[in-house]
């Protein structure tokens, strides 16, 4: 079985290095990796994929700094052409980016079996640009592996145990996978950090394109780090946004980290307070409390059970619910599955009718 993964920012990668350590044990399987270059990232050199014990790509396209329609249409004609060279019996795409879909798309229109990893996410929310890639993705997609029982209703709930072509099968959530199997190389950043802190991140384009819900969060770090210190490793880019519109910062900024120090970060901290999606699952990989500040998570199991809380962007309830990210439950439920995503993943392509 020859393989196909379309990959086009840093996480990706990350969560398909899983995989691709499960399938170098496999001599029936063989595995070609594209990089769209969706998301240029400097972090991503030599040492990102020794430390990581990634792969590196056999393709790089190098499609950043596009329009959405321009990117994802070069990535489609570019894809194409390693999918005309490489003859695969499956693409492999995750989540929802932009190349998540371009893949998802030359799959559909060369005849190439799909399996999508992450299918069945909903935030109910059109607008996001993630959000219709994930459900296009899923409209085309021959195997849907969902991280969640949640995500699988979802897909139960669109009529897809109806369709002919295409299966649902819930695999659990690979990131959780990676991060049982990362957790033992996680490294300190090589920053000063106080004893005990909080760990923010602020990066989604909801909070930090909108002055009132980027003025408001910052203001309530501001207000949380009198108390706790908050420590927030920011990207560049969100720098630049909060440097331009003048708004003052009383916490710690940190520099963007490596994925083994973040994972540093969230076993050592208080808890978690975030815009992010992936974040919200690791800090409960790692027994961390989390607030989301943002209207919607595609993660409802969290909020279920207690550990993460929806807070927007309301100074008042980010502080509130700062106060309680201590103790967090003992729970006796394992919602992203036992650990072994990538086992049922490839399992159920070798076997797929």
């Amino acid at each position: 079985m020859k393989i196909l993964t379309i990959l086009g920012a840093r996480p990706q990668f990350i969560k398909a290095g899983t995989l691709s350590r499960y399938i170098s044990q496999i001599s029936n399987v063989e595995e070609v990796i594209v990089h769209t270059g969706q998301h240029y990232d400097v972090n991503m050199s030599e040492i990102f994929f020794e430390e990581l014990k990634i792969p590196k790509p056999d393709y790089n396209l190098s499609l950043g700094a596009l329009s959405h329609g321009a990117m994802t249409g070069r990535m489609i004609e570019e894809i194409e052409k390693v999918a005309f060279k490489e003859q695969p019996d499956w693409i492999v795409v995750y989540g929802d980016t932009n190349s998540t879909l371009a893949g998802a798309i030359v799959a559909s229109k060369l005849h190439i079996k799909l399996a999508h990893i992450e299918a069945g996410l909903r935030s109910y929310n059109m607008n996001m640009p993630e959000e219709v890639n994930r459900v296009l993705t899923d409209r085309i997609s021959n195997i849907l592996f969902t991280p969640t029982n949640t995500a699988s209703d979802n897909l139960k709930k669109e009529g897809y145990q109806n369709l002919d072509f295409s299966k649902v099968v819930f695999s659990g959530d690979i990131m959780y996978e990676g991060a049982k199997y990362y957790s033992k190389f996680a490294g300190k950043p090589n920053n000063e950090l106080p004893k005990s802190f909080i760990l923010s991140t602020i990066h989604r384009a909801e909070t930090t394109d909108n002055y009132e819900n980027l003025r408001s969060v910052i203001s309530a770090l501001n207000i949380i780090s009198k108390t706790t210190q908050v420590v927030v490793p920011m990207h560049p880019r969100t720098k630049k946004i909060i440097s331009d519109k003048n708004i003052n910062i009383e916490f710690k900024v940190i520099e963007p980290v490596g994925y083994l120090e973040m994972i540093w970060l969230i076993k050592n901290c208080k808890g978690v307070i975030t815009d992010s999606g992936g974040l919200q699952k690791e800090a409960f990989f790692f027994d961390k409390k989390c607030i989301t500040m943002r209207t919607e998570t595609e993660w409802i199991e969290l909020i279920e059970l207690g550990v993460n809380e929806l807070v927007g962007y309301d100074i008042k309830k980010i502080i509130s619910a700062s106060n309680k990210l201590d103790n967090f439950p003992k729970l006796d439920v394992y919602p992203y599955g036992q650990g072994n995503t990538s086992e049922i993943v490839i399992n159920t392509m070798l076997n797929f009718i």
